[in-house]
């Protein structure tokens, strides 16, 4: 009976192993994968001042490096006066990000912390922007005309300052969104006297070491780099 009873044992365990053997081999079905979305385009903000000294430069360059700091390259792009500010230690990144706009655009350009500021059209700076797949944030100097600059972004911020008169926000963002989206209000420094517009989905607060930061073109600590971020998740939002 042992004889015979080896053999059997042997050829069961063998069939079992070819068995496996097959099932390992077989090529599994593909399954249906969803190829991965491919990566938002970067935003294109234009920052309209509504009245002199309200911060407008704060808030582009705050809002820039905020969102240079979310992006891989790590730096972002200002079109706007930029000889005013002074600059700071700039990032390897901001680095490459000005070379590479210097090889496209033929306007003067700067390197500051996280950003590459450049003083020139901004339908040149879209361009380079889109081309280096960059955040660009177009800051309107106050009392120029914003229409052009807000039709190409994605995003207007309109800046008041905390005595702003309401109705001039109501009154330039409506003209502002007849050729681009529906502005965005923000007040910077308000006071408890001093609210500025009712509207205003942000609200600045008055810190001037943070502000220095941010006008050197990197991200703002404190309660004004939470203000800014939340302004940038807007942003966002708004183009999702």
């Amino acid at each position: 009976m042992t004889g015979f009873a080896a053999p059997r044992r042997g050829r069961l365990v063998a069939t079992a192993l070819t068995r496996v053997e097959e099932w390992l081999l077989e090529p599994a079905e593909l399954a249906d994968v969803e190829p991965p979305a491919p990566p938002a385009p970067p935003p294109i903000v234009t920052v309209v001042p509504l009245a002199p000294r309200c911060g407008g430069t704060t808030v582009a360059r705050g809002l820039a490096a905020t969102f240079a700091t979310r992006a891989t390259l790590g730096a972002a792009i200002v079109c706007g006066p930029s000889g005013s500010v002074s600059l700071a230690l700039s990032t390897a990144g901001a680095t490459r990000l000005a070379r590479a706009v210097g090889d496209f655009v033929d306007a003067p350009h700067r390197v500051s912390g996280r950003l590459c500021l450049v003083e020139g059209d901004a339908r040149i700076a879209r361009a380079a922007a889109l081309r280096n797949q960059a955040a660009l944030v177009v800051e309107v100097p106050h009392g120029d005309d914003a229409s052009e600059a807000a039709a190409l972004a994605d995003v207007t911020v309109l800046v008041a300052a905390a005595d702003t008169e309401p109705s001039l926000a109501a009154i330039v963002g409506a003209s502002l969104a007849r050729c681009g989206p529906d502005p965005i209000v923000v007040t910077s420094r308000p006071t408890e006297d001093s609210a500025g517009p009712p509207d205003a989905a942000v609200r600045l607060p008055d810190a001037r070491l943070a502000s220095r930061i941010a006008l050197a073109g990197r991200e703002p600590p404190g309660a004004l780099g939470a203000a800014l971020a939340d302004l940038a998740d807007r942003c966002e939002h708004a183009i999702a």
